[in-house]
Order: structure tokens, then C-alpha cells, then sequence
């Protein structure tokens, strides 16, 4: 049998209190194609949302450090060509908080690569998954995803405080001219950079790790 939590933020372990019992206990964890979710508007790789992306993964190692034993392997799979998720967002994360880059291998060559894929948004209403051709799922091609594994070999040194990349300013948003602000003008725009900077600003502050 297995259990199955639901609406984990994986940024946020060391403070569930769900996990509260799992520290140091786990022996492999599995992250695949992770996405700090869309801004409606914004391409992954506009500055004014990728930061998130990069937040993700540096927020997601430093939470592993209470709950993967030394020598515990982490793999995370992502697109080569990602610009949400970038690899070298996963592979510089890992490092700041001591997982060791073991190595790289093809999705399509993992022993777990057969699983129905979904987008994880409303695009998913109309498409079921499909395990067996994984024809669901075809945004990016396959054989460009990879399989970034890690293992951890903390130090014993006490690590500082996570970096992580602050938002826009408000300013800055209320001066974008692409995406969502395109065809905005007076008071819509402002409502929107206003919104905008509310969520980015909720979304670094708080507790993040143990």
C-alpha cells in the first residue's frame, strides 16, 4: 500500500505538518517536470514570471535538506530545451544545497518514463492521459527530456540563508508593455500590476524551509 498527500507544496515540506515525522527518513524523491505554474499572458521565460521558476527548484532542494538521508538520491526530469524550468536552475539549485550532480540520462531511458502525462491545467479537461503512446502530452519533444539525478551528501557545515530571486516591482509592472499588459491602459493596467505584485509578493514571503 502507499499514501498519498495531495495539494503538497514541495517548497514548503519542512513547515507541513504532515511531514512533520519524515525527517530524515526519505530515500529517494522524484520530481517530474516541474513548473512554478503560469502567469496567463507571460511565456515561461519572460523575465517578469521566470524568477519563479528558478525560486522553485532553489526552494525545493533547501526544503529536501530536513527529509533525504545522506546518500539519498533525487532526480528531477525537465525538457533540455525548457526555459520555465531550466536545467541549469535544477543543476545550480542542487548544488547550493549540497545534492551532488551524479548524472543525466534520457527520459525515454528510465525505467519510470512509462506513465501518462498530463499538462496540469484546464488543457487536460479535453485530453486523458495516455501510458501507452503518451501521445497526451506532446508540447515538447520526448527525446529532448532528460532525467537529472542527484545524491546527497551534506557536510555537516550549517548552510546559510536560501538566495532566492525577488519579484518585480510594482513599478516595473506597471510599466510592461508585452504579454497581459499589451492592451491596457489607465486603471486596468494599474488594477493589473497591482494584482500582479500582490501575488509575487505572497508568493517569497513566509516560511519556507526548515
Amino acid at each position: 500500500t502507499a499514501l498519498v498527500y495531495h495539494c503538497v507544496d514541495c517548497t514548503r515540506i519542512a513547515i507541513d505538518e504532515r511531514f512533520k515525522t519524515m525527517q530524515g527518513s526519505f530515500g529517494a524523491v522524484y520530481y517530474n517536470f516541474p513548473h512554478s505554474g503560469a502567469i496567463q499572458g507571460f511565456f515561461d521565460g519572460h523575465p517578469i514570471v521566470n524568477w519563479r521558476h528558478e525560486n522553485l527548484m532553489r526552494l525545493f532542494f533547501r526544503a529536501l535538506r530536513s527529509f533525504v538521508k545522506p546518500g539519498g538520491c533525487v532526480k528531477v526530469a525537465s525538457n533540455m530545451g525548457a526555459v520555465g524550468v531550466r536545467y541549469s536552475y535544477i543543476i545550480g539549485s542542487a548544488m547550493e544545497n549540497e545534492f551532488v550532480h551524479v548524472e543525466t540520462v534520457p527520459f525515454m531511458e528510465w525505467h519510470l518514463h512509462r506513465y501518462g502525462r498530463s499538462y496540469g491545467d484546464k488543457r487536460d479537461i479535453h485530453r486523458r492521459p495516455d501510458a501507452k503512446n503518451n501521445q497526451s502530452y506532446n508540447a515538447q519533444a520526448a527525446e529532448r527530456d532528460m532525467v537529472y539525478c542527484f545524491a546527497y551528501a551534506p557536510s555537516g557545515d550549517m548552510l546559510g540563508t536560501q538566495h532566492i530571486r525577488m519579484p518585480p516591482t510594482l513599478k516595473t509592472l506597471k510599466h510592461c508593455r508585452d504579454g497581459p499588459f499589451k492592451n491596457l491602459q489607465g486603471t486596468a493596467r494599474e488594477r493589473l500590476a497591482q494584482q500582479l505584485h500582490h501575488r509575487f509578493v505572497t508568493e517569497v514571503s513566509g516560511t519556507h524551509v526548515g
